[in-house]
């Protein structure tokens, strides 16, 4: 634990709130051991966050005024969350609709949102220090091993709950963050309805993991007499239906709803929609606000929200002058093989010709690499190599964001191995697997750099581009803050 008086606050200002919220990340061993556990972390884990609650002042009971829908999932969650917000704000006239998912892009208020918009960053100061002093008041922990203040997400996650009490939210869409059982945001006891998008053996699985266990802890989010949805799964389904039945929750697979027009890209995105419009038709007749077609597979009054909805670095394009981005946070090796899809559908506009790309370290660089010239490959009709062979040039870097080797505040990444970055070792292990990936591509036109900002200062003169960025939300938002894309970021 960092000493108590780096913990004091100096100020009540936004930039203040976010060097406090700093000091409660975990480093990059504490991480590891989370993504060992699947998101478990300990058998602490929710008793200690209810006591967190305590503290500031609520007991689990308040947290049902929420009004919550809570989406977990492998693949696909962060996407339902953003369709289900949208179809809800459509529906509840003059309400407010809140809205909490994790990562940030380039602003840890991105993860709080009413009505599509983040806090502001005086209304996050506010009910940041709010939280902050109230646990500062009440020290006494629930076990001797509990630190004082909550890890990152843990704090964030109380931060939502008392920000969204506070305002009086009429629905909250709430992601969890990390698995289901063990998550800091599953203390809802009573959510309106609880759904899981598609299954995977994601970047938190290790050895020892499977379908089978990774969809034991998702349905972890299903509650007595609370509905249970769940995409169809290709594994794993039976899993969540004993979960369902264990607690007494009426379990539903969705029926995928037909094609329409969708506000993200990729087929894909049509599974997360129709558990979106599931898990919204559900709330709203629970909530006796039900459109007259509600039980159409999709309500006529749903098809304008589902165009509508942005989900700002997922399989988005902005234009930039001479730069055309093309940004996609994809980190596992489902993502990426979507990723591939969009990136090279003839509808995008053109295909990329220079690639950013970072993955967290002690990942398989070349299979992560593969998978995606070949989704790409197969959707272009062509083959692995000669896709390589379109790229004018490659380039890995950290997530660190400034030359300098400092982070934007909100950006502060505790978790990077500092020993890998010294030595750009997973930047290194990127560009060796792309030469093997690629043989004969000019190894002059292959980049390992220590910084996101190397990296638009490499992709600058290289003139009429359309630049790829994936294999890191950390690392999209980078690019999104060093490149001034912050006018991309809006749900509007």
């Amino acid at each position: 634990m960092l000493p108590s008086l780096v913990r004091m606050a100096r100020t009540r200002s936004y930039s203040e709130a976010i060097r406090l919220l700093n000091t409660c990340q975990s480093n990059a061993a504490t991480i590891e051991a989370i993504r060992k556990s699947g998101g478990r972390l300990n058998d602490w884990a929710v008793k200690e966050m209810v006591d967190y609650l305590r503290r500031i002042g609520y007991q689990p009971d308040d947290l049902n005024r929420l009004n919550v829908v809570h989406v977990t999932g492998t693949k696909g969650k962060g996407s339902t969350s953003a369709f289900t917000e949208r179809i809800l704000r459509s529906q509840i006239a003059g309400g407010k609709i809140g809205l909490y998912t994790s990562p940030h892009l380039c602003a840890v208020r991105e993860r709080i949102r009413v009505n599509g918009e983040p806090l502001s960053e005086d209304e996050f100061a506010k009910f940041f220090f709010e939280v902050w002093e109230r646990l500062e008041a009440d020290p006494k922990t629930l076990t001797d091993h509990t630190p004082v203040f909550p890890i990152y997400f843990r704090l964030l996650t109380l931060l939502a709950f008392h920000a969204f009490l506070s305002l009086g939210v009429d629905a909250t869409v709430l992601e969890v963050g990390i698995g289901g059982t063990y998550d800091s945001t599953n203390l809802v006891p009573k959510p309106i309805v609880a759904g899981i998008s598609a299954l995977g053996l994601d970047h938190t699985a290790v050895l020892g993991n499977t379908i089978e266990s990774i969809a034991k802890n998702k349905g972890g989010i299903y509650k007595t007499g609370v509905p249970a949805l769940s995409v169809k799964q290709e594994a794993g389904g039976e899993v969540l239906a004993e979960c369902a039945a264990a607690v007494g929750a009426p379990f539903e697979v969705v029926p995928m709803i037909p094609s329409t027009p969708l506000g993200l890209r990729g087929e894909h995105q049509r599974i997360n929609a129709s558990l979106a419009v599931a898990l919204s038709r559900t709330f709203l007749k629970a909530e006796g606000k039900t459109p007259a077609d509600v039980d159409d597979v999709l309500p006529a009054s749903f098809v304008k929200p589902l165009a509508d909805t942005k989900w700002p670095g997922r399989c988005q394009t902005v234009p930039q002058g001479e730069t055309t981005w093309m940004l996609d946070g994809a980190h596992t090796v489902e993502s990426l093989q979507s990723c591939g899809q969009w990136a090279w559908e003839k509808n995008t506009g053109g295909a990329p010709n220079v690639l950013i790309f970072n993955c967290s370290g002690g990942r398989q660089a070349e299979q992560l690499l593969g998978t995606l010239l070949e989704a790409g490959a197969q959707t272009a009709g062509t083959t692995p190599a000669e896709l390589g062979k379109t790229f004018d040039t490659a380039i890995f870097c950290t997530n660190v964001t400034y030359t300098d080797g400092h982070f934007k505040g909100d950006l502060t990444a505790a978790a990077i191995d500092p020993d890998d970055l010294a030595a750009l070792a997973t930047q290194r292990a990127l560009r060796d697997a792309w030469l093997a990936l690629n043989p004969g591509f000019d190894a002059e036109r292959v980049h390992a750099v220590p910084s996101i900002q190397h990296a638009v200062n490499i992709v600058r003169p290289l003139g009429e581009k359309r630049v790829l960025v994936a294999g890191s939300l950390h690392l999209v938002g980078g690019v999104m803050e060093v490149a001034g894309l912050q006018d991309a970021l809006t749900m509007e």
